[in-house]
């Protein structure tokens, strides 16, 4: 009998082409950086594509052994009853539709699920949770939280909380991250625990109570791990709950 490697779904997204030869036409793709992380951490990485078809995005979910929730865009607010603020940015209403109903089937499918940055988001609203749709609308939010440029570097404290599966995970109490959004965990879902917060008190993790691994983290440690080791953990504990 042979040990498999299990299989790492990353949710993708689509880029619409704005000129050239077809203005307007759709390509699925996934940053290269999640698949490179999955493979360096021992998993096998599939991207796993837009669809609109049901059975199909349950097929897809029976076919991994473990989720991983991209980020990109930012979550529409209708999907938790808010109009869309002036600063909110661009939205792909097809793009929130398919990962709430993939993330519905990981979960009814007791998958490990990790989402990143918007993944973070979409879980917390697919859960019932809200959304910041703007740090400025968050007091005392203070720390530069799009840091810009320089991908891998970490630029501001997170602080984790005991106790909790992230820091079991990590094994330390701060860590240092990058921080690439404008979007934050709101109101909470039930049923989730915040693991982790910046020192202005915006949310940088939630998990799921219980035994389920269900969580969602707000920086991108797929573009930490080549430079930070402890960010590999993150994707090793993923690849170690889907072969249980």
């Amino acid at each position: 009998m042979t040990n498999k490697k299990p299989i790492v779904g990353i949710s993708g997204s689509l880029i619409i082409d704005e000129g050239g030869m077809f203005p307007g036409y759709e390509r699925a793709y996934v940053n290269n950086d999640y698949v490179q992380s999955v493979a360096m951490c021992g998993g096998v990485p599939y991207i796993v594509p837009m669809v609109y078809n049901d059975e199909i995005i349950k097929e897809q979910v029976k076919n991994i052994d473990a989720l991983i929730l991209s980020g990109g865009h930012d979550v529409n607010p209708l999907n938790w009853g808010e109009e869309p603020h002036q600063k909110l940015g661009g939205i792909l209403p097809k793009r929130d539709a398919y990962d709430f109903k993939l993330l519905k089937y990981a979960l009814e499918m007791k998958k490990p699920i990790l989402g990143i940055c918007r993944g973070e988001q979409v879980i917390n609203v697919c859960e019932g949770g809200s959304l910041y749709q703007d740090l400025s609308l968050i007091d005392g939010c203070y720390i530069k939280h799009n840091q810009g440029h320089l991908s891998n570097v970490a630029t501001h404290t997170a602080i984790i909380r005991e106790g909790t599966k992230l820091h079991n995970i990590l094994g330390e109490s701060e860590i240092h991250v990058n921080s690439f959004h404008h979007l934050a965990v709101n109101e909470l879902a039930n049923g989730y625990i915040v693991c982790a917060e910046s020192k202005d008190g915006v949310i940088e993790a939630i998990e799921k109570e219980g035994e389920e691994f269900v969580l969602g983290i707000q920086w991108h440690p797929e573009m930490m791990t080549k430079d930070y080791p402890i960010m590999q953990k993150l994707f090793k504990a993923l690849i170690t709950e889907a072969t249980k």
